[in-house]
């Protein structure tokens, strides 16, 4: 059932006592979608992700020509892999706003022998994607942007986001430098298609990496696939020539630890306890270590058999944490701030400008719509307590997390109206009923 343009939030008046369960993790259905498309044989993934983000990475393998069979109703992806092979010699391939694909099919795409374009929504082409061009023409890659007239003369390759050419005749390998502070997506994706490259690939990195964790989880499938990765901790990487291999049985997908944190983050704004399933903190998710802040907080983490619990006490403690590891929580952070006894400091997100909006200073725009005083800094913000909310329509800025974030606020003051909520299809289609249960 479609969503209204705009949706007001009802406040939950008792503590919570609830269960629910997230869909698959986007960042490991996209991982395993573009190795499996690497990979010798037939992959089968099993709770996958199905949203307008996976679904703009899987259509884009199909329109390469990879026969990839999707079954929403089972949350199944099937992936007959090509050993290295892309079939398509020609291909217009449009990703809409999602980052993800956009990065790994930049890097994916020069394995191929032909010409390839890859564009996306306004917003896509305005997301820089140039660290990752030029670490790929190191490599021998050859990648235009298609909004300039002076390329081979562009210098300033931080300016270059999509659209963009790919005239590929398979990557060369060899060493390349890299930039790891605005997005850990350019690292992963080099080095999902190092093991294709005519040469072995080493890869160091010429600052220090943000987001760490999705770098360990790329690390981590590429192994489930075969592949080990030698690394010197997160300054340098050497990966061999080899071949990923699809896995005997299913590839089963975890629950997606950055969409659980809205659900993590509930009762410290309720009370009660909310258990969220299927996952773990042992998870190779590195949002799921948000649990640690809310922690610090005040609440309390439980963990049962591949079931987490969450529950809130009060007051609730302001903290001062640095997230450049988990910048995708922040905005979770950002709706509890307000509700503590003392401010809250959110440092290290300054890669968070470059997401589906700026989400640093939309956060700061609508927490102060709400009447919440905060301060806006270039890596982050401080948010105060606040006692008295005002009746706001929050902007959403077509940003599923500004939507599920402030959604948050809405479940203890009854004046949050979400503008736009459909945004949420992009990882979570089905985000405000799951909310719901938790009444």
């Amino acid at each position: 059932m479609p969503l209204p343009p705009s949706l007001r939030i009802t406040p939950i008046s008792h503590p919570l006592n609830a269960t629910v369960r997230v869909p698959g993790s986007k960042s490991l259905t996209n991982r395993a979608l573009l190795i499996a498309a690497l990979a010798d044989g037939t992959t089968h993934l099993t709770n996958a992700l199905f949203s307008d983000d996976s679904r703009y990475f899987a259509n884009a393998l199909k329109n390469l020509g990879f026969d990839v069979q999707l079954d929403e109703e089972n949350h199944e992806m099937t992936v007959a892999g090509l050993g290295g092979d892309i079939p398509a010699k020609n291909a217009e391939l449009f990703i809409g706003n999602a980052g993800t694909a956009a990065r790994f099919l930049s890097a994916f795409l020069t394995l191929g022998n032909g010409e390839y374009i890859l564009d996306g929504e306004p917003r896509m082409r305005e997301r820089p994607i140039g660290d990752l061009v030029e670490a790929l023409g190191q490599l021998g890659a050859k990648i235009q942007p298609l909004i300039t007239d002076h390329w081979p003369l562009i210098t300033d390759y931080s300016k270059i986001c999509p659209p963009i050419r790919i005239t590929a005749s398979g990557l060369r390998g060899g060493k390349t430098k890299i930039a790891g502070d605005v997005s850990s997506q350019f690292l992963s994706a080099l080095l999902m298609v190092a093991p294709y490259a005519q040469s072995p690939i080493e890869i160091e990195l010429i600052t220090e990496l943000n987001s760490k964790p999705y770098v360990d989880m790329t690390i981590a499938v590429m192994k489930d696939f075969g592949v080990e990765v030698q690394r010197n901790g997160y300054q340098s990487f050497i990966v061999p020539l080899s071949t990923f291999h699809s896995p005997l049985t299913t590839y089963p997908i975890e629950s997606d630890a950055s969409a659980a944190s809205y659900f993590f983050a509930a009762p410290a704004i309720c009370g009660g306890t909310a258990r969220v399933e299927n996952i773990s903190r042992k998870s190779v998710q590195g949002d799921v270590n948000f649990l640690d802040v809310l922690v610090q907080m005040g609440c309390t983490v439980e963990e049962t058999d591949n079931c987490i619990l969450v529950t809130g006490h009060s007051p609730l403690h302001g903290i001062d944490v640095d997230m450049r590891d988990i910048p995708d929580t922040a905005q979770t952070l950002a709706a509890i701030a307000p509700f503590a006894g003392s401010p809250t400091r959110i440092r290290g997100i300054a890669s968070a400008r470059v997401k589906e909006t700026d989400r640093v200073h939309a956060t700061c725009t609508e927490l102060a719509r709400l009447g919440v005083r905060v301060e806006e800094a270039e890596d982050g913000m401080t948010i105060y307590p606040c006692k008295t909310f005002k009746r706001s329509n929050v902007q959403t800025y077509n940003d599923h997390r500004m939507a599920m974030a402030f959604s948050l606020i809405g479940l203890r003051f009854d004046g949050v109206t979400i503008e736009n909520p459909s945004c949420v299809s992009k990882t979570f289609p089905n985000f405000f009923e799951t909310l719901e249960t938790l009444r």
